[in-house]
């Protein structure tokens, strides 16, 4: 319905009324004094924070915990299975709901909860409403934009929010719908930081900790290795300045095996895809999504390449990017806060990725920063003097050929999830107001 009304059966509730009988229903994460970093334990009751919701039902990212005996002394602030959890300061319009996994957890001092009344809503179909278009605009509308975003007198505004709701069990139906999507798009992101974890511990194991060569110096069997692949690695190390190292592999610094920031061309106030620091992955090896814009500076790159944020705390926090959605021989432009690498051939242009993967390189990149604090940055020279073990040709085509697989693999799931995000974000509005029914 468009025009105000709504359909036969529907009913106009507040979150007041739908919110349960339980004593701090609705209520909000504990004062910035109670929670401060001395706290956080390495395990115990996880904290919710703005970076761990996503735009699906999971949560994403880690967890800080404090301990059960903290997490006791705050109870109001503790939320469990299918609370939903809103920030109230900083990614105001954001929810989560909390997963069925048995757990609590505890709001950070930026969110407010609301736990529902099963009988009268569905958790899962009232955390949709808050990812539409006009739950988004119920939670903003009482926003401040000036300084840090935040929602005045939050739990006041969260309480006089109405939403329009169908029969319970047509609530449930909606959620499961929209659910189902969600779920197959995290399956998939699932998969792909599987496929990426493997891609990287093959990285560290055939050229960084040598393990086939240990264990043929052992005489032990290489564990998942397929036979074409175990027979070109020696039996034995050499001396190298970079210590023991394959026999007949070399050690070369970066420029004599790499490209660094290698010239592109693209014309000033041409239309190409522009890649910001915010769309650079920290985990996985692709960005998804970036924008066409007129060239104006920047740096310049092509699919093949490897981005690699050199400034605080882009370069500690792991941005780094294999390029894969340009189309043929086109450029893209970024950011002047990257650094580009590209392969010299024989090697394999995911080599430079998975190095740049690599804790031995993140380092050296990170004690060669430069600059005031806050913005300090990396030089891209100071790649010049870091130095690298170099396989035979024939390893690096083998590696070469299994993390193209592995890169593709993942470019698929990615284009299908953003398929199904699509169709989950255009059934929304239509299930929620009542215009598609979810038994149509």
């Amino acid at each position: 319905m468009t025009d105000g009304r709504i359909p036969p059966g529907w009913r106009s509730m507040t979150i007041d009324e739908l919110k349960s009988d339980a004593d701090a229903a609705i209520a909000i994460g504990p004062f910035g004094s109670r929670m401060k970093a001395n706290c956080y334990v390495v395990s115990g009751v996880p904290v919710i924070r703005g970076n761990n919701l996503s735009d699906t039902r999971s949560f994403r990212g880690d967890f800080v915990c404090i301990s059960e005996a903290t997490a006791d002394s705050m109870r109001s602030s503790n939320v469990f299975a299918d609370d939903l959890v809103f920030p109230h300061r900083g990614a105001i319009g954001e929810v989560g709901i909390v997963p069925q996994d048995g757990k609590r957890y505890m709001l950070s001092t930026s969110l407010m909860k609301l736990s529902c009344n099963r009988r009268l809503v569905s958790p899962q179909f009232l955390f949709y409403f808050f990812r539409s278009v006009s739950g988004r605009h119920e939670l903003l509308k009482y926003a401040s934009t000036v300084g840090t975003p935040g929602i005045g007198q939050p739990l006041t505004s969260l309480r006089s929010i109405r939403v329009q709701l169908p029969p319970r069990a047509e609530q449930d139906r909606i959620a499961d719908i929209l659910g189902s999507l969600d779920d197959k798009i995290e399956l998939n992101r699932r998969t792909n930081e599987t496929l990426e974890a493997t891609a990287r511990a093959l990285f560290k194991s055939w050229f960084v900790d040598f393990d086939p060569v240990q264990a043929k110096l052992e005489g032990r069997q290489i564990a998942g290795m397929d036979k074409a692949a175990a027979a070109i690695f020696p039996g034995s190390l050499q001396d190298s300045p970079l210590g023991k190292i394959p026999k007949g592999w070399r050690v070369a610094t970066m420029p004599e095996v790499l490209e660094i920031n290698p010239v592109r061309s693209l014309r000033k106030g041409a239309i190409a895809p522009y890649l910001e620091m915010s769309n650079l992955p920290t985990r996985l090896p692709r960005a998804v999504a970036w924008e066409n814009r007129p060239f104006g500076s920047g740096t310049k790159f092509m699919n093949g390449d490897t981005l690699v944020a050199r400034i605080t705390p882009c370069l500690e926090n792991g941005k780094t990017a294999y390029v894969d959605f340009l189309g043929d021989g086109q450029v893209g432009a970024g950011s002047t806060e990257y650094i580009i690498l590209r392969p010299k051939p024989p090697l394999p242009t995911t080599f430079a990725y998975y190095l740049a993967r690599n804790e031995d390189f993140r380092q050296h990149l990170i004690t060669n920063m430069t600059g005031t604090s806050g913005r300090q940055r990396a030089p891209a020279d100071s790649l010049n003097s870091f130095r690298i073990v170099v396989p035979p040709e024939n390893l690096a085509r083998h590696f070469g050929e299994f993390t193209a697989n592995v890169l593709a693999q993942i470019k698929t799931n990615d284009e299908e999830a953003k398929e199904l995000a699509t169709a989950r974000d255009s059934l929304l509005p239509r299930l929620l107001s009542g215009e598609l029914s979810p038994q149509s």
